[in-house]
């Protein structure tokens, strides 16, 4: 699951709290800004990583994020919910965003190809889960944006299926249907990858 939005109240030792260093904040405090990316930097980085896959990318996010608290830190509003929830949220969904333009300026310029070889049958989302490695997440990369979206959001962000269509504003069906088509087309993109490398064919096996 995503990382826990961190500390919400004041600390035993005294410091203050989420809601006091932002209303410092709309003062121009700048020490309130830099106290309030102590906390929520790395959790927020996690979570814009999962989702965009990309370094880079995440750390764009990330700063973006943190930008956009520091020209508007007004927007926080405590009684809708904690600050660290609300910045959570804020990185989740330029995240999204930014998958979003990466997968689309790709596509203008390398088009994407169907060619691949057909699934086999097995426990698609085990599988999935339980391999990590450099080959998946290239792999990631030459879904359509939809479908990387959806897998984004499930298997490296920590959510539910119900969760992925509440925060896409997608019907929980058509959430369902680009998982199977991404899994599936997964499965065919490492199956070449591996067969490439072993000098294998691929093939269903029963």
């Amino acid at each position: 699951m995503a990382d826990s939005p961190g500390p919400t109240v004041a600390s035993s030792d005294g410091r203050p709290t989420d809601f006091e260093l932002v209303q410092r904040l709309a003062q121009g405090d700048r020490s309130a800004f830099g106290e309030l990316y102590d906390r929520y930097g790395t959790p927020a980085y996690s979570l814009a990583r999962r989702i965009c896959v990309d370094p880079e990318l995440a750390e764009d996010v990330v700063q973006e994020a943190f930008l956009a608290l520091w020209r508007h830190p007004a927007r926080f509003d405590p009684a809708r919910g904690s600050f660290g929830t609300w910045l959570m949220t804020l990185v989740h969904h330029r995240a999204v965003d930014a998958v979003r333009k990466e997968n689309t300026q790709r596509r203008r310029t390398v088009p994407l190809t169907d060619d691949i070889s057909p699934p086999a049958e097995g426990s698609d989302h085990a599988a999935l889960i339980s391999v990590v490695s450099a080959e998946v997440r290239a792999a990631l990369h030459t879904l359509p944006e939809e479908q990387r979206q959806v897998i984004a959001l499930a298997y490296l962000g920590g959510y539910t299926q119900c969760e992925v269509a509440k925060l896409t504003g997608v019907p929980l069906g058509t959430v369902k249907s680009r998982t199977f088509a991404a899994i599936r087309r997964l499965r065919g993109t490492l199956g070449n990858l591996w067969a490439g490398e072993t000098g294998e064919t691929t093939g269903v096996h029963r």
